[in-house]
């Protein structure tokens, strides 16, 4: 098992470096003092953005995320893995290089499974960075850590499904570019437990959908992007919506998440490595008690066991982005499982860290801290609880040892 870095990713990640420093970290404060100018923070989307996203474009850096040469960079997991944790540094990092959630898993999913009709309606505006989506699965009145209960119905009638649920953090939906969902109900609730499910493209601005209200993570609403409850009431969408066929639903669900599952990790690396950046730094230039913060003994500590933690988390995730492109997600899901618990967990040690080195200062948006805290707390949650993780680690370790 070899994590070297080939001669083509070094380049790119040199690019992508540059890239962030010159374009991205500068345009931070810019983009939120734009959002704030606006009459709502959901009415546009700031132009800093679109400048740095078709900068980004003309340099190459675009779709990186995608292992498929015909519609992407053509690199493999381990290939995007020093990538994607590159972009994780900036909360808006990702979108500037068209690698963001859940846009990524919609792409891969509709490039996958999609039809050729959906490709061209929905997957080529998507990797344009034309337009953006949102996946609709989550429901407030299940405990949707078990897809099986989703209970969001999808009825076929003639040429049509009809479509009725309601849908909680179907992150994106807020954003004015967001034009269609993916839907996940059930088509058939009398079908073994895992063909129940299906899932079906919606297009935003079909009658019957109504998005209630912006959910905020921590007070951060995350705004252009966001993360909605929707209703969806007797929505009528063509039959050809289906993706791939009928109770293939939970099945594309895996598919989908293993890849998402990872990038997220990915990107909690690079949040925690900009936090220890920015605690190693701010210790050396302030003082208590006489003396530098970095003299003080706990600050060294949490400083070394940030590096190990981090240290150990990537290779990890390397092991897992190897495995997914040598053996397939199927056989990478302990290591994948196990990655999804260790990465976001880690990213909130190093970071609360951080916010506790930079005092008051650590908890106000004069840092990036609070904010990217906020969002590692929530991939505690998003694409399966911790909990759900370890059951999955456990069982598969059990199975080794039956008699």
């Amino acid at each position: 098992m070899h994590f070297d870095k080939s001669e083509k990713v070094k380049r790119l990640e040199q690019r992508v470096i540059a890239f962030m420093d010159e374009h991205v970290y500068p345009n931070e404060r810019a983009f939120e003092h734009q959002l704030n100018q606006q009459e709502s923070r959901w009415s546009e989307v700031p132009s800093i953005m679109e400048e740095m996203k078709a900068k980004a474009k003309e340099e190459g850096l675009w779709n990186l995320f995608l292992p498929d040469e015909e519609y992407g960079a053509g690199l493999t997991n381990l290939e995007y893995a020093p990538l994607c944790e590159l972009m994780g540094r900036s909360m808006i990092g990702p979108e500037v290089f068209n690698c963001n959630a859940p846009d990524t898993g919609n792409m891969e999913l509709l490039a996958r499974y999609g039809t050729k009709k959906q490709k061209e309606e929905w997957l080529v505006p998507l990797l344009n960075g034309e337009i953006r989506s949102c996946f609709s699965m989550t429901e407030p009145e299940v405990a949707s850590s078990d897809a099986t209960n989703i209970e969001g119905e999808i009825r076929r009638e003639a040429d049509e499904y009809i479509i009725n649920g309601t849908k909680w953090w179907s992150s994106g939906a807020g954003d004015p570019r967001c034009k269609v969902a993916i839907f996940m109900g059930k088509t058939d609730p009398d079908a073994p437990r895992h063909e129940q499910q299906s899932m079906i493209l919606v297009p935003l601005d079909t009658p019957g959908v109504h998005i209630k209200r912006m959910l905020p993570v921590f007070g951060y609403d995350h705004a252009p992007h966001g993360h909605a409850e929707i209703d969806f009431r007797n929505v009528r969408v063509p039959a050809d919506h289906i993706i791939w066929g009928e109770g293939k639903g939970f099945a594309i669900a895996q598919g989908r998440l293993g890849p998402g599952r990872i990038h997220h990790c990915m990107r909690l690396i690079g949040a925690a490595e900009r936090a220890l950046e920015d605690l190693c730094k701010r210790v050396q230039n302030r003082e208590a008690f006489h003396r530098p913060l970095a003299e003080q003994g706990v600050i060294r500590e949490w400083i070394a066991d940030s590096r190990i933690e981090i240290e150990q988390a990537r290779l990890l995730t390397l092991k897992a982005a190897y495995m997914m492109d040598t053996v397939g997600s199927k056989m990478a899901k302990t290591e994948i499982a196990m990655i999804k618990v260790v990465a976001p967990n880690i990213a909130l040690k190093v970071i609360d860290r951080a916010i506790q080195a930079h005092g008051a200062a650590g908890v106000s948006d004069d840092f990036t801290l609070a904010a990217q805290w906020a969002n590692s707390r929530t991939l505690r949650l998003a694409d399966g609880p911790d909990e759900v993780h370890r059951r999955q680690v456990a069982k598969l370790e059990l199975s080794k040892y039956k008699e």
